[in-house]
């Protein structure tokens, strides 16, 4: 049996093994985490990525944990609303917070994969027959092949394409998302202010009984310590001070946030998803940002298509990874094109625009193209032409420790 080595247990890495799985290989997957990571902030499907929810059986209980989010309010720091959205331009045809999403593939995959936590991959040898691989525990074990699921700054991608500095593309932007309480008493909406350069937000989550903190700014590259969570809260801080509206309440959740994301708002650019025996799937090989709302439906498609070209090619996995690449070429850069486009319109950096965009969508609803927004990303979200696989009976689930 073909045995699989997949690093990373968030979105790609638990979808890839359930396809893999289902094809008749072996996967196991490591990851870093002690559990599965809880938290995260809302993530969208568009197009294809819901066809593969479909075809893997787990549509109906995405739907049922969807966030069921309305329209999205703009306000100017007085708190007076400046502008409100369409649905689609936040939620696209389905939402859900990541971690629910992450709890719904390991409950469809933890009876028929193996899974390895509290540890991570520190050494890849390649030979024509396989992939020695050594881990943080000094465990060693051999697989047939080695997957990257790893997102953005993925450590196999580092072992086996080299350093980061050659794949990662900054957008000039930071992120952070964390969970807050929901003092506005938000009714699955959600209040976003802008001044250039900056967003700061929130929006309500698990039905009312929480919310989501989001801030965004623009700036040149940061140099700190990416294990040092004080230290990034300490730059949101910064660059958020002294702000109106709501923002100094939502400074203070964060100082105290049970969960905290900060992280460049980046993509992965890459000539080729594998090297010899090694592949890279969702973030860690074409990373969008955040900024395009497709990063979710990247992984989603992405593990999808490289478990269904191994399997149509046989297993002959040069050839499956050449098709892999084919398939998911112009989709990437669909993608990630979106991210470009959309980073003007989220993160407005003049006044000017900030305007603009604003009467745009206070226009929009009474406009004919009033459904571009919806109809652009959905465009976006099918361009790929997703193929039937040819299938085969799943292998009976063996609980694995």
């Amino acid at each position: 049996m073909t045995t699989v080595l997949i690093s990373g247990a968030s979105v790609a890495g638990p979808a890839l093994a359930y396809w893999l799985q289902r094809y008749g290989y072996e996967p196991t997957v490591v990851e870093r985490a002690p559990a599965p990571r809880p938290g995260g902030y809302a993530v969208d499907f568009r197009g294809a990525s819901m066809t593969v929810l479909e075809r893997m059986g787990i549509l109906s209980a995405v739907q049922e944990r969807a966030t069921r989010m309305g329209a999205m309010t703009y306000v100017k720091e007085s708190g007076k609303v400046a502008a409100t959205t369409s649905v689609e331009a936040f939620s696209g045809e389905l939402e859900i917070l990541r971690g629910d999403l992450v709890d719904i593939l390991y409950d469809l995959t933890r009876d028929t994969t193996e899974y390895i936590f509290d540890d991570t991959i520190t050494e890849l040898t390649q030979d024509d027959a396989g992939v020695d691989v050594v881990f943080e525990s000094g465990t060693t074990r051999r697989f047939d092949l080695v997957v990257g699921a790893d997102g953005l700054h993925s450590n196999v991608r580092r072992l086996a394409f080299g350093p980061e500095s050659s794949y990662v593309h900054n957008l000039g932007y930071y992120a952070s998302v964390c969970t807050v309480e929901n003092h506005l008493g938000l009714d699955h909406t959600g209040q976003i202010l802008n001044v250039p350069g900056k967003t700061v937000g929130t929006y309500s989550a698990r039905n009312n009984t929480e919310a989501k903190a989001l801030f965004y700014f623009a700036s040149a590259d940061l140099t700190y310590d990416r294990r040092n969570v004080p230290a990034q809260k300490a730059i949101v801080e910064e660059q958020f001070k002294g702000l109106g509206w709501e923002v100094p309440t939502l400074l203070e959740g964060m100082r105290t946030a049970p969960d905290f994301y900060f992280d460049s708002i980046s993509q992965i650019k890459l000539d080729s998803y594998s090297r010899g025996r090694v592949s890279l799937c969702g973030d860690a090989g074409y990373c969008a940002s955040p900024l395009s709302g497709m990063g979710t439906s990247l992984a989603i498609v992405g593990a999808y298509v490289l478990a269904g070209e191994l399997q149509a090619a046989g297993r002959d996995h040069m050839r499956a990874f050449a098709q892999y690449d084919v398939r998911m070429k112009d989709f990437v850069a669909a993608c990630q094109k979106q991210a470009v486009d959309g980073a003007m319109w989220f993160i407005p950096a003049t006044r000017w625009f900030m305007r603009l965009r604003n009467l745009t969508f206070r226009m929009m609803p009474y406009l004919p193209w009033r459904n571009m927004i919806r109809d652009m990303s959905l465009k976006v979200g099918n361009a790929i032409d997703l193929p039937a696989y040819e299938d085969r009976p799943q292998r009976p689930g063996v609980r694995r420790p």
